[in-house]
């Protein structure tokens, strides 16, 4: 009879000699996933990288011009000069 809080060691010990396999064979799976992208060109880089820094100006533009001009009705509305 087992003692108690003991458990099957047997079981454990095999899960941590399958366990390099398994890493192993996650590894080897991910490499060939990662062959299966489409990796973008210089150009397409550049290209993408223009349109964020274009979006990233505009946004901050509007945000900055609403933000004064909000400012401007609470100095209005709340009479502080």
């Amino acid at each position: 009879m087992a003692k108690a809080g003991q458990g099957d060691v047997g079981a454990e010990h095999e899960g941590l000699v399958a366990a390099p396999a398994r890493g192993l064979a996650f590894l080897g799976e991910a490499w060939g996933e990662l062959k299966k992208v489409h990796w973008p060109t210089r150009k397409e880089t550049y290209q993408a990288t223009i349109v964020v820094l274009a979006v990233v100006l505009i946004s901050a533009t509007f945000i900055g011009l609403v933000d004064l001009a909000l400012s401007y009705v609470m100095r209005l509305i709340l009479g502080a000069s």
